[in-house]
């Protein structure tokens, strides 16, 4: 076992281990760690955390120090650069006639690196860019492609639940998400309803998954036989994370529903998944096609904007 401190660099980015050396740390409290490219300044999201040695990559780097009246300083300058450096590569960007949209500017705190995140649609040659913009600022420019994912982080914005968004309040990693999930959720499979703002699934089909999955296993399809106290019939709807059924029955020309416990009937014939599609999910089929198409790119995208 290892005892680090997590410490965050964005607001919602990873949270990366350092070795916490003799400092007596507070969450929130900012500090210079040291980092593969230098010293940088970061924030305390886990004070102390004792881990399996197989989850510290190693060199576990350190924290220098608890940031001074003077990092601090030079740490607001740096931020206070980012809007004029916007303008110029912004300006930089027209005289090239490049296809490239500016999302953010990052000053590195030691001054070694100006990092400038950008979306394109596919490959942009940038060296002229980029050998401009180092005469201009005089240090190590480095360009960053970056998908829709985090250009919507770094953006802000609010869901369609009415809340601030999810990856620019609280989540650290983007998790895979799929069509799979939503269906197993019982949620309408309409590109627009299952949507983020950055035009990706939502990552809150993620929130339930787990929960979902181990239900669903024990849980008969809709179209199943079941045997119940009342007779035999099918089911038609299920509640996940009730585990009750509704099934219809039929006497003669008559056809009746009634509710049950998932625990309370024995499943005679279970249905093949995906039976039972509807005409909306069918006339939707091309969208969510293309949907899960972009969750794969997105998964091959440059290297994600949290990296240090």
């Amino acid at each position: 076992m290892k005892r680090v401190t997590g410490i965050r660099f964005k607001k919602t980015g990873k949270i990366y281990f350092f070795n916490p050396q003799n400092f007596n740390l507070e969450k929130g409290m900012n500090v210079i760690v040291d980092t593969a490219n230098g010293d940088e300044y970061g924030e305390v999201a886990i004070p102390y955390k004792d881990v399996e040695d197989s989850e510290v990559q190693e060199p576990l780097r350190s924290v220098v120090r608890i940031v001074t009246d003077k990092d601090r300083k030079m740490y607001e300058e740096n931020k206070a650069k980012e809007p004029e450096a916007k303008v110029t590569f912004e300006k930089k960007v027209q005289e090239h006639g490049l296809k490239m949209k500016l999302i953010d500017v990052e000053f590195k705190f030691d001054g070694s690196k100006v990092i400038f995140y950008f979306t394109a649609d596919g490959r942009i040659d940038f060296r002229d860019l980029v050998k401009d913009l180092a005469a201009i600022f005089k240090t190590r420019i480095e360009l960053r492609q970056i998908g829709v994912r985090d250009e919507v982080r770094r953006l802000g914005g609010c869901g369609m639940c009415g809340r601030e968004l999810c990856c620019t309040t609280f989540l650290g990693n983007f998790d895979a998400v799929s069509i799979k999930m939503a269906k197993e959720q019982n949620i309408s499979l309409n590109p627009s309803k299952i949507s983020g703002c950055c035009g990706r699934l939502m990552c809150c089909l993620k929130y339930e998954e787990n929960v979902y999955s181990e239900k669903i296993k024990r849980l008969p399809k809709i179209g199943a036989i079941v045997k119940t106290e009342d007779g035999t019939g099918e089911v038609v709807s299920v509640e996940t994370l009730k585990e009750k059924l509704r099934v219809k029955f039929k006497e003669n020309d008559d056809v009746f529903f009634k509710k049950y416990d998932a625990k309370d009937v024995t499943v005679i014939k279970d249905a093949v998944e995906d039976e039972n599609i509807s005409r909306k999910d069918v006339e939707n089929e091309a969208d969510l096609k293309e949907l899960e198409e972009l969750e794969q790119l997105e998964k091959t995208e440059n290297k994600k904007s949290e990296d240090i």
